[in-house]
């Protein structure tokens, strides 16, 4: 399985703009650009489309994981805050609220380390990963 985005960029790096376009048309011509990247823009970002991307692999991986041992969630809720610093991308730091009727706190906590440590944003990732989570 393959899954395509195309970038433009026109002009310089601090002056310049862009947009984002992917295969399924879910984004279409963004904007981004040094604005929306490290001041207040208008726009997104690649480093909250690398968020987004975290926040949902790893929600699906989760459910996945409880799905095999014997639990259906009512509802995953995660939040995802990738930090760059200094020209890198240092830490994505994944906060999960869940509600999964019947599991004990161990059991939720182990199945949420699973889940952190093999969804495939976390493996393609090279940085500190984090996870706080919250059983409801």
């Amino acid at each position: 399985m393959r899954r395509n985005a195309t970038a433009v960029w026109n002009g310089s790096g601090k002056e310049g703009n862009g947009h984002l376009t992917t295969a399924s048309t879910v984004l279409n011509k963004t904007q981004y650009s040094f604005s929306s990247r490290f001041e207040d823009g208008v726009g997104t970002n690649p480093e909250e489309l690398m968020a987004a991307a975290h926040a949902g692999c790893f929600s699906m991986k989760l459910s996945f994981v409880l799905g095999a041992a014997g639990f259906t969630p009512d509802e995953i809720h995660t939040d995802c805050a990738i930090t760059i610093d200094n020209g890198a991308i240092t830490k994505s730091e994944l906060t999960l609220k869940a509600k999964v009727p019947g599991i004990s706190a161990e059991q939720f906590q182990a199945c949420a380390a699973d889940a952190k440590a093999n969804c495939p944003v976390s493996k393609a990732y090279n940085c500190e990963i984090t996870l706080d989570a919250t059983l409801l």
